[in-house]
């Protein structure tokens, strides 16, 4: 019922926190599906990443901007995220928190998505258990490997 890369992007999102991995299964996704089209609801789920990304290694400038077009786009997208397993509302509330958040320069936390359809939740925790990572576990801010893999990557 929903697209291969998008259950891997929640998995990673909520069990093994790599923001820079969701980035990567997501944006080849959007690349066969919708490419060129930045206003897409994959578009939004890279950018919710990527800002993940940026808040947990301190990066509050380059996070604020893309939670920023997160809420436009957030906002835009409630039928197609309730299409995908989402309470859009809930999802906007939770983006808007954030940004705030890190506007009044607060620490990064963990987040889980609001899904409301339950099999696409047992599906994602389900290849959470493949993969041997809780669903719903925070962020392990020691794993420098995790917070800083775009940057080792390349070393």
């Amino acid at each position: 019922m929903y697209p291969k890369p998008y259950i891997e992007y929640l998995a990673h999102f909520h069990g093994t926190r790599d923001y820079f991995e969701c980035h990567e299964v997501l944006e080849e996704h959007w690349k066969k599906v919708d490419a060129n089209n930045r206003s897409s609801i994959w578009v939004l789920f890279i950018q919710i990443a990527v800002a993940m990304y940026h808040d947990r290694q301190g990066n509050q400038n380059g996070a604020l901007t893309l939670m920023k077009r997160c809420l436009v786009k957030s906002r835009y997208h409630q039928e197609g995220l309730y299409q995908l397993g989402l309470d859009g509302v809930h999802l906007h509330n939770q983006i808007q928190e954030n940004y705030r958040r890190l506007n009044d320069g607060l620490p990064y936390r963990s987040w889980n998505m609001p899904v409301i359809d339950l099999e696409l939740r047992k599906e994602v925790q389900l290849l959470c258990q493949h993969w041997n990572v809780a669903y719903g576990s925070p962020s392990d801010l020691s794993k420098k490997s995790l917070v800083y893999k775009h940057k080792m990557r390349k070393q």
